[in-house]
Order: C-alpha cells, then sequence, then structure tokens
C-alpha cells in the first residue's frame, strides 16, 4: 500500500460551531434541506433556526451545539458523496459524526445518540465543580507527570505535541495551571460547563451506555480510529464499546493521527464546520496532506 494515495476523514467536536453554520448547503442543496428538516422532527425542535439565525451564546449550549456540529458534518459528506475513504476519526463528538458516515450508525440514530450524550453531559456538569484548562508549549510527559499528583486532574485532550487539555476539580485545574506556569508553559483556563472526558462524566456515561447498547452499528466501510484507544475498529462490538468509554477517557487525537499515517494515511480531509483538527495534524506531521469539505 505504499506509495498510494489514501485518505481520512476526520470529523470536528465542539468547539467549531459557528453561527450561520449550514444555512448554504440548506439553500443550495435539496438533499442537504431536506437533512435538515428531517433533523428537526428527530430533535423535536427547530434545531436549523438556531444553527441559522441565533445567538453565539445560543450555540455554545451543549445541547444545541453538538447536535448542530453533527448534523453539519454528515451533511456535508452526504452531499459531496465521497467514495473511496480509507479511514474515519472524530475528534470527542466527532467519533459519532465518523460512525455515522462510515454507515456504521443511521443519521437518525446517530443524531439521536448525541443528543442523550450532549444532555446527559449537561446534566452531569450540573452536579459536580469540575471545568477544564488547557496546556501549551510542555511534553505530554511533564503534564502526565503532574496530573498523576493532583487529586481529581486528568490529561482529557492530547490534541497535539505541546497541546493537552487538562480535566477535574476547579480547585485542582487552578493548582495544576500554577504548577505549569512554574514549569514554563502556558495554561489556559476554558470556559467550559465542565470537566469532560473525566471520571466527572460517570452519570453520562451511564447514561450514554444504555442508549449506545440499544442502537443499531453495523461494520463500517473503513476503519474507525477511535478516541478510547487510538486504534482502527471495524467490529461493531468493539465500537460501541469505546463510544461509551471516550466519555470519561482522554481523546487521543495526537496518537490516532500517528496510528493512522503508520497505516499508510497521507492526506486528511476534515469534513464539518471549521479547519481546527487541519491545523492538530500539521502539527502532529507537518508532511501530511490536509484539507477539508
Amino acid at each position: 500500500m505504499k506509495g498510494q494515495n489514501m485518505n481520512a476523514l476526520i470529523f470536528p467536536g465542539q468547539g467549531s460551531q459557528f453561527v450561520g453554520m449550514g444555512k448554504e448547503l440548506y439553500e443550495g442543496h435539496e438533499e442537504a434541506k431536506n437533512l435538515f428538516l428531517q433533523s428537526n422532527k428527530i430533535l423535536g425542535f427547530d434545531i436549523t433556526d438556531v444553527m441559522f439565525n441565533g445567538t453565539v451564546d445560543d450555540l455554545k449550549k451543549t445541547d444545541i451545539t453538538q447536535p448542530a456540529i453533527f448534523i453539519h458534518s454528515c451533511i456535508a459528506f452526504f452531499i459531496n458523496k465521497l467514495k473511496g475513504v480509507s479511514a474515519f476519526a472524530g475528534h470527542s463528538l466527532g467519533e459519532f459524526s465518523a460512525v455515522t458516515c462510515s454507515g456504521s450508525l443511521s443519521f437518525e440514530e446517530g443524531l439521536e445518540l448525541v443528543l442523550i450524550r450532549a444532555r446527559a453531559m449537561q446534566d452531569a456538569c450540573k452536579n459536580n465543580d469540575s471545568t477544564m484548562a488547557a496546556i501549551l508549549a510542555l511534553p505530554d510527559e511533564i503534564v502526565n507527570e503532574v496530573c498523576e499528583n493532583i487529586e481529581y486532574v486528568v490529561p482529557a485532550n492530547y490534541n497535539c505535541p505541546g497541546q493537552i487539555v487538562i480535566s477535574g476539580s476547579k480547585t485542582g485545574i487552578k493548582n495544576a495551571c500554577d504548577i505549569f506556569k512554574d514549569k514554563g508553559g502556558k495554561a489556559i483556563p476554558l470556559p467550559v460547563g465542565g470537566g469532560f472526558h473525566s471520571p466527572y462524566m460517570e452519570t453520562a456515561r451511564v447514561e450514554l451506555e444504555d442508549a449506545v447498547n440499544k442502537a443499531n452499528i453495523d461494520t463500517p466501510s473503513a476503519p474507525i480510529y477511535q478516541n478510547y484507544d487510538a486504534k482502527g475498529h471495524i467490529d461493531p462490538k468493539n465500537i460501541r464499546i469505546n463510544l461509551i468509554n471516550q466519555l470519561t477517557s482522554p481523546v487521543r487525537w495526537t496518537e490516532s493521527i500517528n496510528n493512522m499515517i503508520n497505516d499508510n494515511i497521507n492526506t486528511f480531509i476534515e469534513c464539518g464546520p471549521g479547519r481546527v483538527l487541519q491545523g492538530l495534524v500539521k502539527k502532529i506531521n507537518r508532511d501530511s496532506e490536509v484539507s477539508s469539505i
């Protein structure tokens, strides 16, 4: 397979939303319009109105943000009718877009799971005093070591070398940020509702587990490199387990990209709003080709 052009579709997570997202797709493609209208029926509320005409604050709400990004990403994939995809991957929420676009989940069930996930995460945030922070310019090893020595603080997103997001109690995150600054790093508290991808999401994981176990998950058209273990999966049983486990475990994005590169993927196509993942890929491996649809 060496030398052959192999591509992976990568799907963004929470934070890539913007006001007006999807409106051009809705107005320019009949198939997209029908899928947007179908989304409103599945969700039971007019999410397209929030996406096209809502405020920045409206779109920041977890139970709006996650379905909105999922809808935008999947519709962009469906109307482009991409063929010959060698691998799929998604960052956090984006993993559900990846599983759906791989043919492993139907659009309807994928969207229903995303709404359950979003609401469960939002509810979990109400019941604990947790938050997140981005740690920049330090090696993974130092970040891991500091987190191991502070109670209730864990790595949440391994985004790229020199960029890790940590999650934990507000007190623990503050203490960790002070230590990282002393070690020459940069620590940026994030304006999020709670400590995602940490044990603080356990109640959400339990709720999501029940829904995922009832969903129809089929063999995907290509391997899905999942956040939980950064490996490519085609077995529906493993895909199901990893979708559940990622809620309380770190997003291993750096490792996922490197594993795909080791498996001869040389082009990464971001599918959905924004270009965040393209930037991360280039920081992980500058020789990789990136683009978007």
